[in-house]
């Protein structure tokens, strides 16, 4: 068996928190690429346009391990670049990340509403990953696991790199107890409390997940703590993480999650209205920690404080 080798330390630093991206040219069985110019044009001409590509060249955006490519370098199968994608304009979330825990191993942060966790599409610099590694200082810090974006709640992030997969193991192995909080209508007639288990498929560049026919990859503990005025306050509990799980499962029930502009009906696009956010929060997180053996639990700060009203963000 070949062992894969282990890429070299990136030449460029961060930049607004956010790693450069890493490219390993593929083999040219085919003899299609005279020069490392040649294969960026045809590798990311049709994202960004040849024209671009040619720009980042001449403005040596692209680096190796001997520094600066100009792209008129002969091809050579199996070498390493970087270099910094454009970031997209981006509206700063108006609201702050609380730091729950800290030790040399992890931080358990209270994400807001609206802030995404990792880089994805349009959202990159206004991410947990790059506000953290900016303001705490934390260049390695990464995520142990997905929340979605327009939920609040408690997110595990790991320090250094050497432990990462072992708390990103907690969260593959089901080894970890979430809670969850919502707000949604209140009707009588839905029994509770219930388990949903359904087969949940999210199609990529489809806004909404949907239910299929077939075995369950998905299960969900929907509990009623209490109801006001046609409103009622929720306790999910998750054992699966399937994407938009608790907001699918709770549509299914008929009591969709108020200001989820998704289910049941995706709204059309427009200026994010931080003054409606998802009344959805992820309450508490609980594990055995896999490096000390000590049991570990936490609790969002944010509240969902009172029917109808949003998660406060932790300032």
């Amino acid at each position: 068996m070949r062992r894969r080798t282990k890429p070299p330390a990136a030449p460029l630093p961060q930049r607004e928190g956010v790693d450069p991206v890493r490219v390993r040219l593929p083999e040219d069985r085919g003899g299609a690429w005279v020069t490392v110019g040649d294969h960026l044009r045809d590798r990311f001409g049709g994202a960004v346009g040849g024209a671009r590509v040619a720009e980042m060249l001449r403005g040596g955006r692209f680096v190796g391990v001997d520094g600066v490519v100009t792209g008129e370098e002969p091809y050579t199968a199996g070498m390493y670049l970087w270099f910094h994608r454009d970031f997209p304009p981006e509206e700063r979330v108006p609201f702050e990340i609380g730091v729950v825990y800290r030790d040399e191993r992890i931080v358990v942060v209270d994400k807001p509403h609206f802030l995404a966790t990792m880089p994805r599409g349009r959202h990159v610099t206004e991410t947990v990953l790059a506000r953290l590694r900016r303001e705490l200082g934390l260049p390695d810090v990464q995520p142990a696991h997905r929340l979605d974006r327009l939920t609040a709640g408690l997110v595990l992030c790991v320090v250094r790199p050497e432990d990462r997969g072992a708390y990103q193991n907690l969260f593959r192995d089901r080894l970890v107890r979430k809670e969850y909080e919502a707000v949604a209508p209140y009707d009588p007639a839905v029994a509770l409390p219930v388990t949903v288990r359904s087969r949940i498929v999210k199609e990529r560049g489809v806004m909404a997940a949907r239910e299929m026919p077939g075995e369950p990859n998905s299960e969900s503990r929907i509990e009623l703590v209490e109801h006001r005025g046609g409103l009622g306050r929720y306790r999910l509990l998750p054992t699966t993480g399937q994407t938009h799980q608790l907001r699918v499962h709770m549509n299914a029930l008929g009591l969709p999650i108020q200001n989820d502009p998704v289910y049941p009906v995706v709204r059309e696009d427009g200026p994010e209205d931080f003054g409606r956010p998802l009344r959805l929060l992820a309450r508490r997180l609980e594990f055995t920690d896999p490096v000390t053996g000590a049991g570990m639990r936490f609790e969002s700060r944010q509240r969902l404080s009172g029917l109808g009203h949003a998660a406060e963000p932790h300032i």
